[in-house]
């Protein structure tokens, strides 16, 4: 056990099926209504409208699909879909290319960390889902020097954005993540933040080689 959460592997105890987790549209409006505004916790990047976000589930659909939902009634996994405590808004780029269906394992936002994982952990023990051993270490690496729970973001303000990595050709994968590409980069950008994406395009360019499946993504 680990915060009253079981630590099982993820198992896939019946198929997957998006449609098993639908969600209204209209579920934007509630999310934004929480937030207080058209925004991202995870970047805290402003939007002008809900044309620019896409609805972000904190626990991906199929991450607690795999943690439980597989052996629950459609009533539940309808439910958890449209669970205001496991939304929140996001850029179409993060969510579809960067966080995706990663756990925090695999994925942590920019900002807001510990409002993040103490979410996963609420959520998780809400639907009586399991965690794996490495989520529950990365979680727990965040949680145990959190001072605050809460959103904070600076609206009045963009956030600010570093400096890219190098644009260059790189020998092997393992030199672009040393050099800061950790993520590998994509032909279209969207991998890391939209001030990146040309500099991310310009090095996928540099390294097609570094792109064995030809899938649009070197060095995922």
């Amino acid at each position: 056990m680990w915060r009253g959460l079981t630590i099982a592997p993820e198992e896939r105890c019946a198929p997957y099926d998006a449609d098993d987790y639908r969600y209204p549209q209209s579920v934007e409006n509630d999310i934004i209504r929480d937030l207080g505004g058209i925004y991202s916790p995870y970047t805290c990047e402003s939007f002008d409208s809900i044309r620019e976000t896409d609805i972000e589930h904190i626990v991906a659909r199929s991450e607690a699909h795999d943690s439980g939902l597989c052996r629950a009634d459609a009533e539940t996994r309808a439910r958890f879909a449209r669970d205001l405590v496991n939304l929140t808004l996001a850029s179409p780029a993060l969510n579809r290319r960067e966080k995706v269906a990663h756990d925090a394992a695999e994925w942590l936002p920019d900002q807001n960390r510990c409002w993040f994982a103490q979410r996963v952990v609420d959520v998780r023990l809400a639907y009586g889902l399991t965690i794996d051993r490495t989520e529950a270490d990365a979680l727990d690496g965040i949680l145990t020097s959190c001072q605050s729970f809460e959103i904070s973001c600076d609206l009045t303000r963009p956030p600010a954005v570093a400096a890219h990595p190098p644009i260059q050709a790189f020998p092997n994968c393992n030199a672009m993540r040393e050099a800061g590409w950790t993520r590998g980069v994509h032909r279209d950008g969207g991998t890391y933040q939209a001030a990146w994406d040309e500099a991310e395009k310009r090095t996928y360019a540099l390294n097609t080689a570094r792109d064995r499946d030809g899938d649009g993504h070197a060095c995922e």
